[in-house]
């Protein structure tokens, strides 16, 4: 099973909007998958779920990780990496089931021109000490903004080719 992360935790976000456009593709090309906004983290997860202990809310999203053979994080840049929220899940996870020798694919996203070269970069970093295997095919895309139209979908072509690629090896992968 596929899982796809937004990995933030702001309401209504691109990355949410991204994420469902990753879905929605997965869908066309056959591949049923979930999605899992880091928004619907419980409030108090740094309280109730970290070192071993495990609230009732988060075990729903504890879970749905141990199912999950593959993730797509979807990660927006937060003052030069990904966001913290994204770690923390990571961290509240129980270690080393919940990613150990899993597939993942990487995409960054962000406001400015980088597309969050630097976070996706981090959190490569982080995969490979969780033994999470990355699929070498990491999307960086800038400009967030002006890539999405008013129902959320990719509109530049240039990037409906790059994440259709990603998307293809990802599923084989």
């Amino acid at each position: 099973m596929i899982t796809i992360i937004a990995a933030t935790n702001r309401p209504n976000s691109n990355t949410l909007k991204v994420a469902a456009y990753y879905r929605q593709q997965l869908k066309i090309k056959g591949v049923e998958s979930n999605l899992l906004s880091l928004e619907h983290l419980p409030a108090d997860v740094l309280n109730t779920d970290m070192y071993g202990k495990r609230s009732e809310a988060f075990q729903k999203i504890q879970d749905l990780i141990l199912t999950t053979d593959k993730f797509i994080f979807i990660m927006p840049e937060y003052n030069g990496s990904y966001p913290g929220v994204l770690k923390v899940l990571i961290d509240a996870c129980n270690f080393p089931e919940s990613f150990y020798d899993k597939k993942a694919a990487l995409v960054g996203i962000s406001s400015g021109k980088y597309g969050n070269i630097r976070g996706v970069d981090h959190f490569t970093g982080v995969c490979h000490y969780i033994h999470l295997n990355v699929l070498p095919l990491r999307l960086h895309i800038p400009n967030i903004k002006t890539e999405l139209d008013t129902d959320g979908n990719l509109i530049k072509e240039d990037t409906i080719k790059f994440t259709s690629e990603q998307i293809d090896k990802f599923i084989h992968f």
